[in-house]
């Protein structure tokens, strides 16, 4: 993203969704990264992660320092992430793009759906 001043936006639009909803940044950030962001599909996906992983950080410190989440309750969620994650980064690079990107949709879908309901 050759804008220094669109790619700020598209940062704080997806650090605020992820504030406010308690994630949910990179459905914001993806689709934004992906239309103006230059990137091929890999370098796409490993940008967003990386932008996400520091904006989910500072939204998990802001969570915990206000006491809106107990770390106890936290915790086996954040042991089953860094588990998936792990695999994930491992499995990056074997997956097709085209298959991520229809599994990317299809969690969005549901997503949507369950929210809704």
């Amino acid at each position: 993203m050759e804008n220094k001043w669109a790619a700020r936006l598209a940062g704080g639009a997806a650090g605020l969704a992820n504030g406010c909803f308690g994630g949910g940044g990179g459905m914001v950030f993806l689709p934004i990264l992906s239309r103006w962001g230059g990137l091929s599909q890999r370098k796409l996906y490993a940008t967003c992660v990386g932008v996400i992983f520091a904006v989910c950080l500072v939204s998990a410190a802001v969570y915990l320092l206000r006491g809106s989440v107990p770390l106890s309750q936290a915790a086996p969620y954040l042991a089953g992430g860094l588990v998936g994650g792990f695999i994930g980064g491992k499995l990056y690079g074997r997956v097709s793009t085209t298959f991520l990107k229809w599994l990317f949709a299809a969690f969005l879908f549901y997503a949507g759906v369950k929210y809704l309901l």
